[in-house]
C-alpha cells in the first residue's frame, strides 16, 4: 500500500526503532550525534560540518560556533524530540514540498553511516522505513507532545502507561533531567534549543511554568485514549 505523502505546513508524528528492536544509542556520544544530525540535516543546503559542540555541563547545546552560516532553509520545523535507547519520536511540521521525506532520508542515512562505521557493522540500523501519522485535531497538538515527552518514564517506570505514576516527584525530576528530549527546553531549561522550533507549540502549551504544571496534571489523569492511533506503538 502506497504511503500518503506528507503535506506542506501539516504536522506529523514520526517514529522508528532499531532493527529487531536493537539499541540504536549505546552511549552519550551516540545520542549527541543524533541530536547534531537533527540540527545539521534539517537544511536544504548540503551539510558542511559533522561534529557536535557542547557549551557546558548544564546545556549540551548543538551548534556550529566556529563557522559563519547563512540562515538555514528548513525541510521541517522540529516541534518535539525524544530519543530512547532503541527508538525515537519526532513531531514535525513540513515546511517545503517533500520536506519530511528529504529530511528523514538524510537523517537516517547519516546516522546509520556513523553508527555502522563506529561499531564496525553493516546493513540497516532501523526497522524499515520510518513511520509517520498525520496530526490533525487541535486536541492532538496538546496531548501528543505530552505523550512524546513522557516516553522516557519507561526507563524507570516500565508500567506507567497501564498502572499510572505512583511517585510524581520522582517522575518529574527524571523528566526534567533527561537530556535526550525537548521537554527541558519547553519548561525553560536550555538543553538543545537550536534543534527545535517551539513557537507553534508554545502558543498551545503555554509558558514554561504553565507547561510544567500541565504535565504534572496530565500524569495524574493519564489517558491515552484519543491519541492511541498517533502513538505508533
Amino acid at each position: 500500500m502506497q504511503r500518503i505523502k506528507p503535506v506542506y505546513n501539516e504536522i506529523y508524528h514520526i517514529y522508528n526503532r532499531g532493527v529487531e528492536k536493537r539499541q540504536i544509542f549505546l552511549n552519550d556520544r551516540d545520542y549527541l550525534r543524533f541530536i547534531h544530525d537533527l540540527f545539521e540535516f534539517n537544511n536544504q543546503d548540503p551539510a558542511r560540518n559533522l561534529y557536535h559542540h557542547t557549551n557546558s555541563q548544564q546545556s549540551w547545546e548543538v551548534g556550529l560556533p566556529n563557522i559563519k552560516r547563512e540562515t538555514r532553509k528548513f525541510f521541517v520545523e522540529i516541534l518535539t524530540v525524544c530519543l530512547m535507547p532503541n527508538h525515537f519520536h519526532l513531531m514535525v511540521k513540513q515546511k517545503t514540498d517533500d520536506g519530511v521525506t528529504e529530511f528523514m532520508r538524510k537523517l537516517g542515512a547519516g546516522y546509520t553511516n556513523y553508527f555502522n562505521k563506529k561499531y564496525e557493522r553493516v546493513g540497516p540500523l532501523f526497522q524499515g522505513k520510518y513511520k509517520y501519522v498525520h496530526v490533525a485535531k487541535e486536541s492532538h497538538f496538546f496531548h501528543l507532545p505530552n505523550y512524546i515527552h513522557l516516553n522516557p518514564l519507561e526507563l524507570i517506570m516500565p508500567q506507567w502507561k497501564d498502572e499510572g505514576v505512583k511517585d510524581y516527584t520522582k517522575a518529574m525530576t527524571f523528566l526534567e533531567n533527561y537530556r535526550w528530549s525537548s521537554f527541558p527546553d519547553y519548561i525553560g531549561k536550555k538543553n538543545f534549543p537550536s534543534v527545535t522550533q517551539r513557537d507553534f507549540l508554545v502558543e498551545i502549551l503555554g509558558s514554561p511554568k504553565n507547561y510544567r504544571t500541565n504535565i504534572e496534571k496530565w500524569l495524574k489523569e493519564i489517558n491515552l485514549e484519543g491519541i492511541d492511533h498517533l502513538t505508533l506503538e
